[in-house]
C-alpha cells in the first residue's frame, strides 16, 4: 500500500488556461485519466461529457457578463429564477456571473427571454462546442437593440470593487485528502465538486502502482502502537480489495475501502463562499483533518485575494 501526506493546489494558472482547457482538466479527475490529455483531446472530450449529460463537469468554468438594459429586463431575467447563477444589480443593468451548465440549462428553459437569449449568443459563439445541440442562431431570438452584454475578463473581474470581486471571483482548488474530509466537504451546497470515482478506478492497475493509497492520519505518532494498528488494518484492507477485485467489479469492491482512502477532489465556487467555508473548517471545533488542510489553504488564498 502507499501513505500519503494531504495536500492541496490552487488552480490560479488553470483559470488562464483555454476553458476546454479547465473543463479537461478537471474532468479527469473522476476517472484518473489526466494520461489521456493530449494538445487536441480537450475540446473531444468536453463535447462527449456534454453529450452524455455529465453536467457536473460543466460546472467548472464559468462566464461574467455586464449587462446593460431597461429595468424590466432585469425583472424579466430574474423572474426566470436563475439557478447557480450569481448576479449584482448596477446603475445600468446586472453582472452575472454562472457556470456554462447554468447557461445551457437557462437556455435550454427559457430561450424566450431576451437577456437570456443575448447572453447565450455570444457564449456560443466564443465556444460554439459547449452548446451543440443546446442553440442554433437560427432559433435564437434577433438581437436585442435595448441590451448590450460584454464578457468580463478574469483581469476584469479582478478588478471589480470588493463586494462584487468576492461574489463573482470563483477559485478551483484540488485537493488530495481522505474520504472522511470529503464528505464533510461536500455539504457545502453553493460548490461544484468533481472527485476521483472509486466506483470506476481499479487500483490493481499499473498506473495506480497496483496499489491502495492512503492518507496518514494525524491522530497518531508514526511508531506508536495506535499507529502500527491502523496501518495494519489498511494492509488488510487492501488485500480484501485486491481479492474482492479478482471477481468483481470496482464499484462493488470498493464497499471494503475506509475513509483513509486517498482521494482527489476539486472544489469550486466563489470568494464569498470560500469565507464561509474556511469559517466553519478552520474553527477549533471543526475536524482535525480538516483543519489540517483548511488552514493553510486559506492562508495561501488570503495572500491573492484579501478580502477573505
Amino acid at each position: 500500500m502507499i501513505i500519503v501526506e494531504p495536500s492541496f493546489e490552487i488552480q490560479y494558472d488553470l483559470d488562464r488556461q483555454p476553458i476546454a482547457v479547465r473543463l479537461e482538466t478537471c474532468g479527469r479527475i473522476c476517472y484518473k485519466s489526466e494520461d489521456k490529455i493530449t494538445e487536441e483531446s480537450a475540446v473531444p472530450f468536453v463535447k462527449k461529457i456534454a453529450a452524455h449529460g455529465h453536467n457536473s463537469v460543466l460546472e467548472m468554468a464559468v462566464a461574467t457578463y455586464n449587462v446593460v438594459c431597461h429595468p424590466d429586463h432585469v425583472l424579466e431575467f430574474h423572474a426566470c429564477q436563475p439557478k447557480f447563477f450569481v448576479t449584482d444589480r448596477t446603475d445600468s443593468g446586472f453582472i452575472v456571473t454562472g457556470s456554462i451548465r447554468a447557461f445551457r440549462e437557462m437556455y435550454g428553459n427559457y430561450a424566450d427571454n431576451s437577456v437570456v437569449s443575448e447572453l447565450v449568443r455570444d457564449l456560443a459563439g466564443r465556444y460554439q462546442y459547449l452548446f451543440e445541440g443546446v442553440y442554433l442562431p437560427a432559433e435564437s431570438l434577433p438581437p436585442h437593440e435595448e441590451i448590450s452584454i460584454t464578457k468580463l475578463s478574469l483581469d476584469e473581474v479582478e478588478d471589480l470593487p470588493v463586494n462584487l470581486l468576492a461574489r463573482h471571483r470563483f477559485v478551483g482548488v484540488k485537493m488530495i485528502t481522505n474520504r472522511a474530509v470529503t464528505h464533510e466537504l461536500v455539504r457545502h451546497r453553493p460548490c461544484s465538486y468533481l472527485q476521483e470515482s472509486q466506483r470506476y478506478c481499479r487500483y490493481n492497475q499499473d498506473k495506480f502502482g497496483n496499489q491502495v493509497t492512503f492518507i496518514k492520519p494525524m491522530f497518531y505518532e508514526d511508531g506508536s502502537p495506535e499507529y502500527q494498528l491502523w496501518k495494519e488494518a489498511m494492509e488488510e484492507t487492501e488485500k480484501l480489495y485486491l481479492r474482492l477485485l479478482e471477481n468483481s467489479t470496482p464499484q462493488a469492491a470498493r464497499t471494503v475501502l475506509p475513509n483513509s482512502c486517498k482521494t482527489e477532489i476539486i472544489t469550486y465556487c466563489n470568494l464569498e463562499e470560500w469565507k464561509h467555508i474556511f469559517s466553519l473548517r478552520t474553527s477549533p471545533a471543526a475536524e482535525p483533518s480538516m483543519r489540517e488542510i483548511m488552514i493553510p489553504l486559506e492562508e495561501e488564498m488570503r495572500k491573492r485575494f484579501p478580502v477573505l
